[in-house]
């Protein structure tokens, strides 16, 4: 019997299939239109580029099966990130940021909401279970952190802070919606990055939020028109093409990076592996209850520097590049950034590449290590 998220995909795949009118193209197409035909009273589905298009709305219709929520795009994660927190966030709000997730989520925040009154609190994303979560606004959940990959349990947050009064939102990016459904588990929005696994190309930048409440949504639709942070029509055809091989590849990537993880685990070479599908992990349990699947990115801490930057460079199956979900395995050694790791930890994302000859071609590399 098929799962639940095989028969969610083959929804999406087909989700504009059973409208089409003969002759009419399979794929969705590309509507590149500034402006719309529109006599008369303005009542048309389409009006003005900026508050509308085509090609927008098909790939809302995929997300939002994807999702199981109404979904709007935006033209980055970040740009997807800005709007639920200038739509959401006052003068005199406090919101709960994780200290050790993604840097420029921080950095919005505190460069440009901060003088407004928002006040941010940080808090790493293992230390959620403790805090106190009375008298915020809004609590921003990361989990797994990145780079980190720490965890936390996103029912039990969720269930405080929506019961102290506070909006949930989760940064799903790390994990898709295949491998974690933070909706189910009692956020009030998702937000993600598409430019990653979802796209999978690594040739567009794209994002979105999703919410089933549609009051919620519905500011963060008209503060995305308004403010004209929309995402291109190309690039969201890009989106859409790279959707329907999401399911295929991230299985494939996933299925590498739990074989990987173990492997990595037994090797000399490297001082620690962090990766929620290892019993080593803090919050392997936690991980468990809430993923389907263990996601693509494995933290990888070598002895220093030197050997992490040695480990990148020679292995010719791993791209040196600072994104992650792409069908070419990449990695990056987060420090250089700024990021509170270990000199030598490494972000690996797994890609596409057959696993076997994947391992053999680090294998190989890491001996050279030891």
């Amino acid at each position: 019997m098929s799962s639940p998220d095989e028969r969610l995909i083959a929804r999406m795949l087909h989700h504009r299939t059973g409208n089409l009118e003969p002759g009419q193209p399979v794929q969705a197409t590309l509507s590149s239109a500034s402006n719309y035909f529109l006599p008369g009273t303005p009542n048309a589905k389409h009006q003005y580029g900026r508050w509308s298009n085509p090609t927008w709305e098909v790939l809302e219709d995929a997300l939002a099966i994807l999702e199981d929520a109404s979904v709007a795009i935006f033209p980055s994660g970040m740009a997807a990130i800005a709007s639920v927190f200038m739509t959401h966030l006052r003068t005199g709000d406090r919101v709960l940021l994780p200290s050790d997730g993604y840097y420029t989520t921080r950095v919005l925040v505190e460069k440009y909401l901060a003088p407004h009154g928002v006040e941010a609190e940080l808090r790493a994303t293992a230390d959620y279970a403790t805090q106190d979560l009375s008298g915020f606004k809004l609590v921003f959940i990361e989990t797994p952190s990145n780079p980190g990959l720490d965890i936390c349990d996103l029912a039990e947050v969720a269930g405080r802070a929506k019961a102290a009064g506070a909006l949930v939102v989760a940064d799903n990016t790390t994990m898709t919606p295949l491998g974690q459904r933070p909706l189910n588990r009692g956020a009030d929005l998702v937000v993600a990055s598409d430019t990653k696994a979802l796209n999978g190309h690594s040739d567009v930048l794209f994002g979105h939020v999703a919410a089933r409440d549609a009051g919620l949504l519905e500011p963060v639709r008209d503060w995305r028109k308004f403010v004209g942070a929309i995402p291109g029509p190309f690039e969201a055809w890009l989106v859409h093409r790279g959707l329907e091989s999401f399911e295929v590849r991230y299985e494939r990537m996933t299925t590498t990076a739990a074989i990987l993880a173990e492997r990595f685990s037994a090797h000399p070479a490297i001082r620690s592996v962090t990766y929620p599908g290892l019993a080593t992990h803090p919050g392997h349990e936690i991980a468990k209850r809430q993923m389907t699947r263990f996601g693509t990115i494995i933290g990888l801490t070598f002895a220093d520097a030197t050997a992490a930057d040695r480990f990148i460079e020679n292995t010719s199956l791993i791209v040196p590049a600072t994104s992650f979900g792409g069908v070419h395995s990449s990695a990056e050694r987060r420090a250089r950034w700024g990021d509170k790791v270990a000199e030598g930890y490494v972000r690996l994302s797994v890609g596409c590449e057959p696993t076997e000859a994947l391992w053999e071609e680090i294998n190989t590399v890491l001996d050279a290590l030891a």
